[in-house]
Order: C-alpha cells, then sequence, then structure tokens
C-alpha cells in the first residue's frame, strides 16, 4: 500500500437517477451502503478500475464520456476497521439498469437532501452528499 499500511485506495462512482437520487450498494456480508466501485488492480487507470467495477457490481456500463472526477477524499473505512480508505470520486453515467450482481447484496436510490440508510459508509455521508446534492441543483438549475 506503498507507504501507510492503513490506507485504502478506491475508485468510486456518483450516479445519479432522473428524480436527483444517488445509487448506494451494500455489499454481501456487511451492513453499510455505500458507492459503487473498487480497488484499482495493477496498472489500471481510476476510469478502467471505475468500468471494471460497475460491471462487476451492477451488471451494467459506464458512459465514460459522462464521467467527470470530482476529487479525492478520505475517510475511515466501513468494513476495516482501523483502515482509512482513499477515495478518487466520479460523476458518472450509467449504461443501462443497475441491478445488484456479485457481491452486492443490494441497491438503493437515495435523495441526497431525503432520508438516509443507516448505516452509511462515512466516505458516503461526509463527502459524497455534498457532491450529490451539487450534482442534483445542477441538473435542476440546466432542465429549467
Amino acid at each position: 500500500m506503498s507507504g501507510d499500511e492503513t490506507l485504502i485506495r478506491i475508485v468510486a462512482a456518483i450516479a445519479m437517477n432522473a428524480r436527483g437520487e444517488m445509487l448506494m450498494v451494500r455489499k454481501r456480508g456487511t451492513g453499510a451502503f455505500m458507492l459503487p466501485g473498487g480497488k484499482p488492480g495493477a496498472g489500471e487507470s481510476a476510469l478502467d478500475a471505475l468500468e471494471r467495477e460497475v460491471g462487476e457490481e451492477l451488471d451494467c456500463g459506464l458512459d465514460r464520456a459522462g464521467c467527470r472526477p470530482l476529487g479525492t477524499f478520505r475517510a475511515p473505512a466501513a468494513n476495516e476497521p482501523g483502515f482509512t480508505v482513499e477515495a478518487e470520486l466520479f460523476a458518472v453515467s450509467l449504461d443501462g439498469e443497475p441491478r445488484p450482481w456479485g457481491e452486492i447484496d443490494a441497491l438503493i436510490w437515495v435523495d441526497p437532501d431525503g432520508e438516509l440508510p443507516d448505516p452509511m459508509a462515512q466516505l458516503g455521508r461526509e463527502h459524497a452528499l455534498p457532491q450529490a446534492r451539487l450534482l442534483k441543483a445542477y441538473a435542476r438549475s440546466v432542465s429549467k
């Protein structure tokens, strides 16, 4: 893990639907809802990793032309006590209808201004939700 053995580097997707809701997933055997995504493989670019993870977790594609980097954020890892996750977040457009696949047990669409799933990974709560609120507000402003 290059230097800090407690740091987990991942890529994660903020996918929004037409109602302004953000997609969240729960991995099999865990409790917290989190963003789709995962760890890049050796030599794999962030977008390549995200595209692979979306396919593996949601059984759909990623519209790469619709992906925008939102920054890199850190938070305590939801499923690995004592570890910190460093996530490169992307606003994404999915190609196809997502469904739980592979290691994903459940998926939900969450209104970033509404009731939130409990438990929810800290990365989602502290960093993805503010980004999703901005994306929702922007989508509302351009649709007027």
